[in-house]
């Protein structure tokens, strides 16, 4: 029996060791790789090219989402089911855009990361139970001449630069980690703030963190 190979894509250690020791004990998933930042879940799937990725959305240096982007754009035959805290609906919509075929809270249990690793692979979704229900009930709120409300939607480069400022880094550390100039740093900075009408460094880093880009500890430093 020909085994799914998977890379888990997850920066806290314990809950990745966690992940792969439930997964090897299916006989027909195969963990082939671990990654703890996103620019390494890039870099590992270029190298391995497993069936399946499993994204944690905040993941370090570069976020579960934009990695999504970046593995779905290069190897579209590689399917990803992103893994996160937060549900938002924001976040589910643009996970579902840049290609994720699957969006797990990750109060899951192991069966259920199992089974959606085997759906997703034979080219269907999967979604949280809550999620999937939402989804459901948006569909059918657009066929009842509902609106939905209008989401933002954000560039790579403006979800790296979000996420950094969110992570407190300054103009000039956020300018070099990406190789661009400060100035430019600042443009983007502007973008954020008018797309999310959000006009202060702090409200920024709210929203990331109702987003589930970079984790919750970080409220500790925006009072």
């Amino acid at each position: 029996m020909k085994r799914i190979t998977v890379l888990l894509a997850e920066d806290h250690t314990i809950v990745r060791e966690g992940f792969r020791k439930l997964l090897e004990a299916e006989d027909d998933l195969e963990v082939v790789g671990e990654a703890q930042t996103g620019r390494q879940a890039v870099e590992l799937t270029r190298k391995l090219r497993p069936a399946v990725v499993v994204m944690d959305i905040a993941m370090p240096l570069l976020n579960g989402l934009e990695a999504t982007r970046q593995i779905r754009k290069a190897f579209p035959d590689t399917k990803v089911i992103i893994l996160s805290a937060h549900s938002d609906d924001a976040y589910v919509d643009q996970a579902i855009g840049i290609g994720a075929v699957g969006f797990l809270l990750k109060q899951i249990s192991s069966q259920n990361l199992s089974v959606a690793i085997r759906e997703v692979q034979k080219g269907n979704t999967f979604f949280s139970t809550s999620i999937s229900k939402r989804l459901h009930d948006q569909k059918a709120s657009a066929k009842g001449g509902a609106q939905r409300k209008k989401v933002a939607r954000l560039s790579s480069r403006e979800l790296e630069v979000l996420q950094l400022i969110a992570e407190g880094k300054a103009n000039k550390e956020t300018a070099a980690e990406l190789g661009i100039s400060v100035k430019t740093v600042e443009k983007h900075r502007q973008n954020l703030m008018a797309k999310l009408n959000i006009h202060e460094i702090s409200g920024l880093t709210r929203y990331a963190i109702g987003a589930g880009i970079i984790e919750s500890s970080v409220q500790l430093t925006i009072r």
